[in-house]
């Protein structure tokens, strides 16, 4: 204990022996090989196999994932005809996500009534839930607990409304 305050002192003071150095080092190497990253907030990248509809993927081990707060036009419902913008919605998804690796961030629910995986899908620095939203493919959709993000999906929405991309478009 006390040489870590020691190595925590001279970090603030900043100094830096080599004893703290490779104690620093030896613990990154321990985080890392244990699988914590500080890099992403929800662990590692996971491949998307299939893209299933406008919001909906498939993941590498089978597992599906319903993009959180958003909605887009129905083309696989069984019950539901094929809805306005649904195939430009499914294709602008495959698109952005198909045979690509990345990044699940969870909210407050882990799954919804059908078993998948509830989340916010990323690539890179682009948000997908945001972005199909901003391009007018989908709409902000409010569903609580899952409300995270909610307030800036409805900014991008009225901004796509505004701006007539997408379902807004006039043509």
């Amino acid at each position: 204990m006390l040489q870590r305050l020691s190595c925590v002192n001279h970090l603030k003071s900043g100094l830096l022996t080599s004893r703290c150095l490779i104690g620093l080092l030896i613990l990154c190497v321990v985080l890392l090989g244990a699988g914590i990253s500080c890099l992403t907030s929800n662990g590692d990248t996971v491949l998307v196999t299939r893209v299933i509809d406008g919001d909906t993927i498939e993941i590498e081990g089978g597992a599906r994932v319903r993009y959180i707060g958003i909605d887009t036009p129905e083309t696989v419902h069984p019950e539901k005809p094929v809805e306005y913008f649904g195939k430009e919605a499914a294709e602008r998804n495959r698109e952005l996500v198909e045979g690509k690796r990345v990044r699940l961030e969870n909210d407050i629910e882990d799954k919804d009534k059908y078993g998948r995986l509830l989340r916010y899908v990323w690539m890179g620095d682009t948000m997908v839930n945001a972005e199909l939203v901003r391009l007018g493919y989908a709409y902000s959709y409010t569903y609580p607990p899952n409300v995270k993000y909610q307030d800036y999906f409805l900014q991008l929405e009225r901004e796509a409304r505004e701006e007539e991309r997408g379902l807004w478009s006039s043509h």
